[in-house]
C-alpha cells in the first residue's frame, strides 16, 4: 500500500493543530491547580477571608481552562482512530492501556471533585472543601501522568512483544511501560514546566492589577504564592531537563543531534549555546552547517554522557553507523537498517502466507528471519537514509527558545519575591510590565518544548518501530484537508470565546461578595 506524502503531511498538520490548541489549556490547568490549592490551604490555616476570595478567583480562571482543555483533549484522542488507525491497530493493546486508566481513574476523579470545589464553598466544611480542591489538582496531575506515560512509550517503546499472527504489538510488561525512566522523567519535567506557566500567568495578571492600581492586596498576595511555585517549578524543570539530556542521548540520539545541530559527533563534543544554521546546508553534505555559533567546549559530552570525553554521535555518525552506543553495541548504518527492515517486512508476509497455506516448515523459517530482523522492522518503510533525519532547524531553534525563556523565568520569580518582600513591587512599574509580557513568553516556551519532543522524533510515530507513513489511516487526503480547516475555524472560535470569558473574568476581578468568610 503506497501512502502519498501529502496524506502524511496533512494528517500530521491536523494532529499538530489539535495538540497545540489542547496544550494551550493543559499546562495552565496543572499550574493553577497547585496555586489555587495552596491559596485555599493558607485560608484554612489562617482563617483570613482575603485568601478565600483569592482562591475563589483563581479557581474560576482554572474552571474556564479545565472545560476547554477537556473538550480539545477528547478530539485529540479521537484522531488516533480517524487519522492514525494503522497506529491504533499496531500498538493499541499497549498505547490504549494508560489512556484507559487516565479516562477511568484520573478524569473521573477530577470530574467528581470539581463540582464540589466550585459549588461546595458554603455547603461543606473548610477542610472538606480544601480536600476537594487538592483532589482536583491531584486528578489533573494524574491525568497528565498517564497521558505522558503513553507519550513516553512512543519515544522509547518497552514492555511489549510482537504477535506476527495478529500483526500487532502486545503488552508484555505493564510495569516496564509505567515505570520507564523516560516516562518518569517526562512526567516530572512536563508537570514542573506547567507550574512555571501557571505561575507566570498568575504573576502577569496580578501585575496588570497593580499597573491599574486595582486589587493591590489581592495582587501582591497572588504574586507571592505564584513566585514560590514558579521558582520551584523552574528549578525542577532545569533539573529534569538535565536528566532528559542523558535519556535522549541513549534512546533517541538523532533527536539529540537535531537539538544541538550536531552534524559530526565525537568525544568531547561541544555544546552550541547559540548559532545560525545555514538553510542550504544538508546533513550529509560537506559545507559548513552554521553561519556562526558560540560553543562551550566538551559541555555536550558532559550533559549527555556525564563525562567530558564521552562520545556523542552527530547526524552523520548515526547515518553511517560504526560507533558504539551506550550499551556497548556497534551501531549499524542507516542503509543496513533499512535493508534488514525490508527483510523483516518480507519475512512477515512470507510467514502469513505460509500460515494461510498450512506450511508449518515455511512458517517456522519465515518467523526465524522475522525475529532476527524485527528490531529494524520500521526502517523497512524507508528508501534512503536522508528520510531518517528530522527537521533540524525547527528542533534546534525551538530547543534554544525553550532554554532561553527558562533562564528568563529563573530571574523573573526571584525578582518578584525580592520586590514583594521589600514592599516595592507595586511601585516598580518596569517589573510589572515585564511580568505582563512574560505571559505569552511562557506559552511560547511551553509550545517550543512540545515541538522539540515531537518534531525531534520524526519521522517516527513510535521511535525506531513504526514510521508515520505506516501509521496513518488510508483515507483521502482531501478529507483530511477539509477537516483540518474545519478544526482550524472551530478552534479559532473556541479560543476567542475562551479568551473573552477569561478576560471578562479578569476585568471584573475578585467577586465583591467574597469579603466575608462564608463558613
Amino acid at each position: 500500500m503506497e501512502i502519498p506524502d501529502s496524506l502524511v503531511d496533512w494528517s500530521r498538520a491536523q494532529f499538530a493543530l489539535t495538540a497545540i490548541y489542547h496544550w494551550l489549556f493543559v499546562p495552565l490547568t496543572l499550574g493553577l491547580g497547585v496555586i489555587m490549592a495552596l491559596m485555599e490551604t493558607i485560608h484554612v490555616k489562617t482563617g483570613d477571608a482575603k485568601w478565600r476570595r483569592t482562591a475563589r478567583f483563581w479557581q474560576r480562571v482554572f474552571g474556564i481552562n479545565f472545560a476547554i482543555g477537556v473538550a480539545s483533549g477528547i478530539i485529540l484522542e479521537f484522531e488516533f482512530g480517524t487519522n492514525w488507525s494503522n497506529y491504533s491497530w499496531f500498538v493499541g493493546d499497549i498505547f490504549g492501556a494508560p489512556l484507559a486508566i487516565e479516562g477511568i481513574f484520573a478524569f473521573f476523579m477530577e470530574a467528581t471533585f470539581v463540582a464540589l470545589m466550585f459549588f461546595g464553598w458554603d455547603k461543606v466544611g473548610r477542610k472538606t472543601h480544601l480536600a476537594s480542591t487538592w483532589l482536583v489538582a491531584a486528578g489533573a496531575t494524574l491525568s497528565a501522568l498517564w497521558i505522558l506515560v503513553a507519550n513516553a512509550w512512543m519515544q522509547h517503546p518497552v514492555g511489549m512483544r510482537f504477535n506476527p499472527d495478529a500483526v500487532r504489538n502486545e503488552m508484555a510488561d505493564f510495569g516496564a511501560l509505567a515505570l520507564s525512566p523516560v516516562a518518569i522523567n517526562k512526567f516530572l519535567h512536563t508537570v514542573a514546566s506547567a507550574w512555571v506557566l501557571g505561575a507566570v500567568v498568575v504573576l502577569g495578571i496580578s501585575a496588570w492589577y497593580l499597573l491599574k492600581k486595582r486589587e493591590t492586596v489581592f495582587a501582591i498576595d497572588s504574586m507571592k504564592v505564584a513566585a514560590v511555585v514558579g521558582l520551584a517549578g523552574t528549578l525542577a524543570t532545569l533539573q529534569t531537563g538535565d536528566g532528559s539530556a542523558c535519556l535522549v542521548a541513549s534512546t533517541q540520539p538523532m533527536k539529540l543531534a537535531a537539538m544541538e545541530g550536531l552534524r559530526e559527533g565525537g568525544r568531547g563534543a561541544g555544546l552550541t549555546a547559540i548559532g545560525i544554521l545555514r538553510t542550504e546546508a544538508k546533513p550529509g553534505g560537506s559545507e559548513p552547517w552554521f553561519s556562526w555559533e558560540i560553543t562551550f567546549p566538551k559541555m555536550l559530552s558532559l550533559l549527555a554522557t556525564r563525562r567530558l570525553d564521552g562520545f556523542v554521535p552527530g547526524v552523520r555518525d548515526i547515518l553511517n553507523g560504526g560507533h558504539e552506543n551506550v550499551r556497548g553495541v556497534r551501531e549499524l548504518s542507516a542503509e543496513e537498517k533499512i535493508r534488514r527492515g525490508k527483510l523483516a517486512i518480507a519475512a512477515l508476509a512470507e510467514y502469513r502466507k505460509a500460515r494461510a497455506g498450512k506450511d508449518e516448515a515455511g512458517a517456522i523459517a519465515a518467523k526465524v528471519r522475522l525475529e532476527e530482523n524485527f528490531p529494524y522492522f520500521g526502517y523497512g518503510y524507508f528508501n534512503s537514509p536522508g528520510e531518517l533525519v528530522p527537521n533540524v532547524p525547527l528542533v534546534f531553534y525551538a530547543f534554544r527558545l525553550m532554554v532561553a525563556l527558562g533562564l528568563w523565568f529563573l530571574l523573573l520569580f526571584p525578582m518578584a519575591l525580592f520586590l514583594a518582600r521589600e514592599g516595592r513591587v507595586a511601585e516598580t512599574r518596569w517589573f510589572l510590565r515585564l511580568a505582563v509580557v512574560s505571559i505569552p513568553l511562557a506559552y511560547l516556551a511551553s509550545q517550543a518544548g512540545w515541538i522539540v519532543a515531537e518534531a525531534g522524533r520524526q519521522p517516527w510515530a513510535i521511535q525506531d518501530m513504526l514510521p508515520l507513513r505506516a501509521a496513518v489511516s488510508n483515507i483521502e487526503t482531501g478529507s483530511v484537508q477539509v477537516t483540518f480547516f474545519l478544526f482550524l475555524a472551530l478552534f479559532a472560535v473556541l479560543l476567542a470565546a475562551g479568551l473573552r470569558i477569561m478576560l471578562k473574568q479578569i476585568q471584573a476581578g475578585p467577586a465583591s461578595t467574597e469579603d466575608g468568610d462564608g463558613h
